[in-house]
């Protein structure tokens, strides 16, 4: 009885859309999904960042005095070698392209003083610029390492969208499902009590009949362990009750919930049984433009096909054109007056050499590798192609499967209606069988095991009922699932599906 008190008292009325609601939000198999679809976002931007820009730069300074055995070291009087420091600096940048090609832009600066006798100007400044472009020509010209990693990232960022779409679908429709069985268990509860009661009463009636000397004592005996039978069908009735609840409270109740759990879950909504229209070729249809299974078949393809693209580039030779200019400048600080002025001054005159253009060095050439044999490309690209043929055949027979499972849940539904059509119609016979029965048992033209039947028999029959209106929910459920259309049939958002508030 304490028990009983407690658990009313905590008992959590909750309707089906707020249980959907709960499980969108604290469901642990969702925030998996959702945190494997930020990885692979995460994947698609590490993937796009193979083109940015990449800078380069170093910085030197060196003092070397090397010996020369010659006549002419250049070094100073008495002295075995001559003198040099430099203070050397430079920079790149470098942007590669979807072409597969690649553009440097590069710079230098270097500050050389000497003590050799030969040395024009010393402080001395050299300067440079120059940019190069590279463009494969055969291997990796129409894909290569970087755009085949950005297409596996875009289209594995695809699949973890379906995949987390097809868990959200899958954890709504397990709450439905899990809604549904938990409100026929707490009905079929409502079933066995009204039976236990039906039963108490028949031995009431029946010791009615002993004291008067109408039967037997040993009359007694069948509704007595009718009473006991039935009692033992409760009891496993309200367990399964039980069990249900804690299913629907694993999908939709987080490690916070501390106080929900121990609390007794009652739905709020009844199975109304509304006949719904429909059409196969038309569910089929939907069903295979929807369904994320096959979005994640497709992006396996996709992604298949694109490896093995990349495979077969790689048994081509690999030739790239190149070419490249750089201008140079130089000034500095003469030894002999005599010297060309042009050159003569800081670093500022050294950019206004390079800036002339006069001296320079243009390239134009071609850069030509080639594989003798190549055996293990041309097997890789044999390898690539047999798993884009799978990965197709898997794409064609999941499409098949999605056909089967449209035609299950049409027929279920179907058969679903009938069964309650039927169950009805059963129920409400055994109710008028019982009625008269038991009024045959109250003039003495009945007996016991007659009116228990029918007693059992209108149980079975309204439980029949109860299975068959639930079942009618659970496939209306299973057909919204397997045509994809759940989410929407639900009003479910992809914004809450991926779980922003």
């Amino acid at each position: 009885m304490i028990l009983a008190a407690s658990s009313a008292a905590t008992a959590w009325s909750l309707t089906l859309s707020d249980a959907v609601a709960s499980a969108l939000h604290k469901n642990e198999n969702l925030r998996v999904e959702r945190e494997s679809f930020a990885i692979a976002d995460a994947d698609l931007l590490g993937a796009q960042g193979a083109y940015d820009p990449t800078l380069g730069a170093n910085a030197s300074w060196r003092q070397a005095s090397e010996p020369l055995n010659s006549s002419f070291t250049g070094a100073p009087e008495g002295e075995l070698a001559s003198t040099q420091e430099s203070v050397s600096g430079d920079a790149s940048v470098t942007q590669r392209l979807k072409s597969g090609g690649s553009v440097v832009v590069r710079t230098s600066l270097v500050r050389t003083t000497s003590n050799d006798i030969y040395t024009l100007l010393t402080p001395a400044y050299d300067t440079a610029v120059g940019v190069e472009f590279r463009q494969p020509l055969l291997r990796g010209r129409e894909v290569d390492e970087s755009r085949l990693a950005l297409t596996v990232a875009g289209t594995e960022r695809g699949r973890a969208g379906a995949s987390l779409r097809r868990e959200v679908i899958e954890t709504v429709a397990a709450v439905e499902r899990a809604y549904w069985s938990l409100v026929a268990a707490r009905e079929e509860v409502g079933v066995r009590e009204e039976s236990l009661a039906l039963a108490e009463q028949q031995l009431a009636d029946t010791k009615i009949r002993i004291d008067n000397g109408a039967a037997p004592v040993t009359e007694a005996a069948q509704p007595k362990a009718e009473i006991e039978r039935r009692r033992g069908e409760l009891l496993a009735a309200r367990e399964n009750v039980s069990r249900l609840e804690s299913a629907l409270k694993v999908l939709i109740l987080s490690d916070a919930d501390a106080d929900a759990w121990t609390r007794s879950v009652v739905p709020a909504d009844h199975a109304d049984v509304r006949p719904m229209e429909l059409d196969v070729a038309a569910a089929m249809e939907q069903a295979l433009a929807s369904r994320p299974e096959l979005e994640e078949a497709a992006a396996a393809a996709e992604r298949r096909k694109a490896e093995t693209a990349f495979a077969a580039n790689t048994v081509k030779p690999a030739l790239d054109a190149f070419v490249s200019y750089d201008r140079y400048g130089l000034a500095g600080t003469a030894l002999n007056p005599s010297l060309n002025e042009r050159v003569q001054g800081g670093l500022g005159r050294s950019y206004s050499v390079l800036g002339d253009g006069d001296l320079d060095d243009a390239r134009v050439g071609l850069s030509l590798t080639v594989s003798l044999g190549n055996r293990s490309a041309k097997a890789a690209s044999l390898a690539a192609r047999s798993a884009e043929r799978r990965a197709e055949a898997e794409l064609a027979s999941a499409r098949n499967s999605v056909r089967g499972e449209v035609l299950d849940a049409v027929a279920a539904v179907r058969t679903a209606l009938q069964r309650h059509e039927a169950a009805r119609a059963e129920r409400e016979s055994a109710e008028v069988q019982l009625g008269a029965e038991r009024d045959r048992f109250a003039v003495g033209y009945s007996t016991n095991f007659l009116v228990l039947t029918r007693q059992n028999d209108l149980a079975r029959a309204r439980l029949a009922e109860i299975s068959s209106r639930t079942d009618y929910q659970i496939a209306g459920t299973e057909l919204a699932r397997v045509t994809g259309f759940l989410l929407k049939q639900r009003g479910i958002e992809w914004q809450e599906a991926l779980g922003v508030e």
